[in-house]
C-alpha cells in the first residue's frame, strides 16, 4: 500500500476548517507542526493553541482505480491525478492559494513502530536506574535497575527533561520499603521505577483512562502489578512517603494543599512538568509545608524537590 502526504501552510486559515476540509476530502491523518522553534506551553482546558507559524501535513491512501501496468510500476508514485484532484477540493474550499503553496510527496507504508522504536534507546537516571525498550539487551552493570517501557499513548518515557528530573532524583531517594503516590502516572513510568527500586507500595494515580490502562500494562510487564493500585482522580488519596507529581504548574499550584496531606511527615515531594520560570509560583504553594525546598533544572525545565518536616 503506497501513501501520499499534502504539506501546507496554515497561514491565516482556521485549524477547525482546514481539519474538517481534509477529513472531508478521506485524510487518514492529519498533523500540525512547527516550521520554526516556537514552543506551546500549558493551553488553558479546552483551548488549542498553535505555533504563529504552523505547517499542516496530511496523509492519504493512494488510490489507483483501474490504473494499467505491473505491480510495480503502478505503486512507483502517489496518482498524481489523485492528489491533484484532491488539491482542487481543498482550493475550492480553502482558498486558490493552497495550490500554489501546497507540496506533494509519496510515503511508503512501514512498520511505524518499529520505525518508532529505531531511536528508542536505553537510558541511565542517576546512579543504578536505567529505562530501556522491552526488546533491548539489558545494560552491563550488575547494580543496573532496569524498567521495561516503549513509547505508547500516554506520556511518559524519560525523554522529556521533566521526567528524567523525576527519575534522577526519585534513584537518590531511600523508598525501600516505603509507599509512594505517582499523581499523574501517564505510563507509570515513575511509579513503576519506584518499585524496581524497593518501594513497597504505589498508588498510581490519573484522570486520563488511557494512562490508567498504560500504567496496569506496563506494571503487568515489569512484573510489579501486585504491588500497584491505579486509580482515577476522584479516588481519595492516603498518605505515603514519597509523592510524586509530574503534571504542569496550573494543577500542581491547586493541588497543593491535596499533595501536601498526602505526603508524611518526614516524606519527600517531587514536583515537576515546570519550566523554570514557574517554579517560583509552585515552590510558594508548598513552601510552608516543607522543610527543605530545592530547585533542580535541566534545559528550560526544572523539577521541585522537597522533604516534609517530621
Amino acid at each position: 500500500m503506497t501513501f501520499y502526504e499534502i504539506e501546507f501552510p496554515l497561514a491565516a486559515l482556521s485549524s477547525e476548517a482546514v481539519e474538517a476540509a481534509l477529513i472531508e476530502i478521506g485524510a487518514s491523518s492529519i498533523t500540525f507542526v512547527d516550521r520554526g522553534d516556537e514552543p506551546v506551553l500549558e493551553p488553558m482546558p479546552g483551548e488549542v493553541r498553535l505555533w504563529s507559524d504552523t505547517l499542516v501535513r496530511a496523509l492519504f491512501e493512494a488510490s489507483y482505480g483501474s490504473r494499467s501496468g505491473s505491480a510495480d510500476a503502478a505503486s512507483a508514485e502517489p496518482a498524481s491525478t489523485d492528489a491533484a484532484r484532491n488539491l482542487g477540493r481543498l482550493a475550492a474550499v480553502l482558498g486558490p492559494h493552497i495550490t500554489e503553496t501546497a507540496r506533494v510527496r509519496r510515503v511508503e507504508n512501514q512498520e511505524w513502530e518499529r520505525v518508532w522504536l529505531t531511536d528508542w534507546k536505553s537510558m541511565r537516571f542517576g546512579r543504578r536506574l536505567w529505562v530501556c525498550p522491552t526488546a533491548a539487551e539489558p545494560p552491563d552493570d550488575p547494580d543496573a535497575v532496569v524498567v521495561r517501557l516503549d513509547p505508547g499513548l500516554a506520556f511518559g518515557t524519560g525523554t522529556h527533561p521533566t521526567t528524567a528530573l523525576c527519575l534522577q532524583i526519585l534513584d537518590s531517594l531511600p523508598v525501600a520499603g516505603r509507599s509512594v503516590i505517582d499523581y499523574g502516572c501517564g505510563s507509570g513510568i515513575l511509579g513503576i521505577a519506584a518499585l524496581k527500586l524497593g518501594a513497597a507500595h504505589v498508588w498510581a494515580v490519573d484522570l486520563d483512562p488511557q494512562a490508567l490502562l498504560a500504567t496496569r500494562t506496563n506494571a503487568t510487564a515489569n512484573g510489579v502489578s501486585s504491588s500497584i493500585d491505579v486509580q482515577g482522580i476522584e479516588v481519595g488519596l492516603r498518605p505515603a512517603y514519597c509523592v510524586m507529581a509530574n503534571i504542569l504548574a496550573g494543577p500542581l499550584i491547586e493541588l497543593a494543599p491535596t499533595l501536601t496531606e498526602a505526603c508524611e511527615p518526614g516524606g519527600y515531594l517531587l514536583l515537576s512538568g515546570l519550566l523554570k520560570t514557574q517554579a517560583y509560583g509552585v515552590k510558594a504553594a508548598y513552601g510552608h509545608a516543607f522543610d527543605r525546598v530545592q530547585v533542580v533544572e535541566r534545559d528550560d525545565w526544572c523539577c521541585i524537590y522537597a522533604r516534609r518536616g517530621a
